[in-house]
């Protein structure tokens, strides 16, 4: 009887282990077959959008500068037609000028800046915002300034654009379609005219 006894005990002892184990492998199983968090699908989505907003960019290198250059032309650019055409690219519509621009996305702080985002400048002291810029990563911008330089890329710190920085802005949302803020309806320029022949004459 003993004998039969402890060989029931060790029996249900096997049987339970092999249950609780059986219940880990399903469960741990299944939680890797989890879908990632949508805050990571969401981030890599962006990072997708602003790579190929700066590869747009870059393939116009060396492109003149022209101050008001038209929407949409691709044989010179001022700084805001040069954003709004590269942007637009990539789905993402904004307004003509700089100004309008900076009403547009999240602000965000200088020491936050990520790859995408919007940088204004009032490199004429005079209050307005009068040059946009892609940030582009490396602590390095993507614009186009000055007769003679046209699209370049530019180390923001210390520079002129970023002695006077007025704001950042972040248009690439999760869709990668233009987020928050608000859009003006009318192409209303901020620069004054100039003979574009220094960075105070940036559009």
């Amino acid at each position: 009887m003993n004998n039969n006894t402890n060989l029931n005990r060790k029996s249900r002892i096997v049987k339970t282990f092999m249950g609780i184990g059986v219940c880990l492998s399903v469960a741990f199983s299944g939680s890797m077959l989890l879908p990632a968090h949508p805050v990571h699908a969401a981030s890599v989505s962006d990072s997708s959008v602003a790579d190929r907003v700066i590869a747009t960019g870059k393939q116009f290198l060396g492109v003149r500068y022209q101050f008001g250059a038209p929407s949409g032309r691709t044989d010179g650019f001022d700084c805001s037609s040069f954003t709004q055409y590269v942007f637009k690219q990539n789905g993402i519509d904004l307004q003509r000028s700089s100004r309008e621009q900076s009403q547009v996305g999240t602000p965000v702080s200088k020491d936050q800046l990520q790859p995408g985002d919007l940088v204004f400048s009032d490199t004429n002291h005079d209050g307005d915002i009068n040059h946009v810029s892609i940030y582009i990563g490396n602590g390095q911008l993507l614009h186009t300034y000055r007769v003679g330089i046209g699209v370049t890329v530019s180390d923001f710190a210390g520079s002129t654009w970023d002695h006077t920085f007025v704001t950042a802005r972040r248009v690439i949302s999760d869709n990668g379609q233009a987020s928050g803020g608000q859009t003006a309806s009318s192409q209303a320029s901020n620069e004054q005219s100039s003979n574009g022949q220094n960075a105070g004459s940036q559009k």
